[in-house]
């Protein structure tokens, strides 16, 4: 797992958990839109994903929201392994700004975390999720 990239000019383009599952294992439920904005952003320098994701994925495993053909840490390798995806790492600031987000803001923890993630870095956040997507203080496409 690579956990810091090269600088890039422009804005990044980060994964919300569901479009990275998706992306992963080319479920069609990922829109067109987003599978050529992944593309495109691999093609320049990469594509991100809050480390969060990583931890939401092993939850709703632990919770049997969601079952695999394999144990989780070998998809979860897997998934992270993929040529051109970066995780970006949970830092400090990140923390405090995901209590700290404009409101009115809904209480999942972690669309808390991916937010305040793509905010830090001026990203935009592919997701389906319509709450993120009607979220004014975040950029996102689907």
């Amino acid at each position: 797992m690579t956990l810091s990239a090269p600088a890039r000019n422009g804005m990044r383009t980060f994964l919300d958990t569901h479009a990275w599952m998706w992306w992963v294992t080319e479920d069609r439920r990922l829109s067109k839109k987003a599978a050529a904005s992944i593309q495109a952003a691999i093609a320049k320098s990469g594509i991100w994903l809050p480390a969060i994701a990583i931890w939401e994925i092993a939850k709703k495993v632990e919770k049997r929201k969601l079952v695999f053909d394999r144990p989780v840490p070998q998809w979860i390798q897997e998934a992270t392994s993929v040529a051109g995806l970066w995780i970006a790492d949970l830092t400090i600031s990140i923390f405090v700004e995901s209590c700290e987000l404009p409101q009115p803001f809904h209480g999942d923890p972690a669309d808390q975390m991916i937010v305040a993630t793509v905010r830090q870095h001026d990203g935009v956040l592919i997701t389906k999720d319509r709450r993120l997507r009607k979220y004014p203080h975040v950029q996102t496409l689907w």
